[in-house]
């Protein structure tokens, strides 16, 4: 824990190291090609799953961008230039951040054609109390603020619904499901294309989460804020989810 004066100096020595880092930006900008370095974060799950999978193409497309990618659900800092920009579940709150609506993810119940053979598929949220369900363990870090949507439901509570299995990892809980552990409130994206994987009660939609490309506003005309902004959304409107 800091004291007072060891907070200022923190914040005060972080500020110049993230100005002296616009600085070097800046002048790897005024090269007519984008290049330099880049880093990005965004949540694990959606990192590991489909993200981590776009970068050898922009890469590729981008040779002299040095880019690291950190996938990590805690949210980083980008005012202290903890990282150049992130895809975020939720809108930005700090006024000097910039951020771009990206696309609307969709939550669903999902279980694996396996599993649902035992309990069979259930009618009804109230069907739901016999079968296994899974949650994400939300004391830690959250992907999004709703990820528990389904216990939070009028239904599910006078069911009085709960997880028998928590894990505080879409991913993790993504395996879950796969090897037949149970049903479990996962976006949309997370199982999308998955083989042998079912959705259960199709008309019980969970919340929708805004994703949005955020940056420092000092980085607005950054030739690599930019172009990865680019790639991204047409990479997004390409992929269906």
């Amino acid at each position: 824990m800091l004291t007072e004066q060891g907070e200022i100096l923190f914040r005060t020595v972080a500020d110049m190291v993230a100005k002296l880092q616009v600085t070097e930006n800046a002048l790897a900008e005024s090269s007519s090609k984008p290049k330099g370095p880049y880093k990005l974060t965004a949540p694990g799950a959606f990192t590991n799953l489909w993200l981590a999978k776009q970068m050898k193409e922009f890469t590729d497309l981008y040779p002299d961008i040095d880019v690291t990618l950190i996938s990590e659900d805690r949210e980083l800092d980008l005012t202290i230039r903890e990282a150049d920009a992130a895809i975020r579940f939720y809108p930005a709150k700090h006024p000097d951040l910039v951020q771009v609506p990206l696309l609307t993810l969709h939550n669903s119940l999902f279980a694996s054609n396996d599993y649902l053979q035992m309990p069979g598929v259930p009618g009804s949220i109230a069907d739901l109390k016999n079968p296994k369900l899974l949650g994400f363990d939300s004391s830690s870090a959250t992907p999004f603020q709703e990820v528990n949507w389904l216990y939070e439901l009028p239904e599910a509570k006078a069911a009085g619904l709960k997880p028998f299995f928590k894990v505080n990892s879409l991913f993790s809980l993504r395996v879950a499901v796969k090897q037949g552990m149970g049903i479990a409130p996962l976006p949309d994206y997370i199982m999308y294309k998955t083989r042998h994987i079912a959705r259960v009660l199709p008309e019980v939609q969970g919340p929708t989460t805004e994703a949005y490309y955020v940056y420092p506003v000092e980085l607005k005309n950054s030739k690599r804020i930019a172009v990865f902004r680019n790639f991204i959304t047409q990479k997004i409107a390409d992929s269906g989810f």
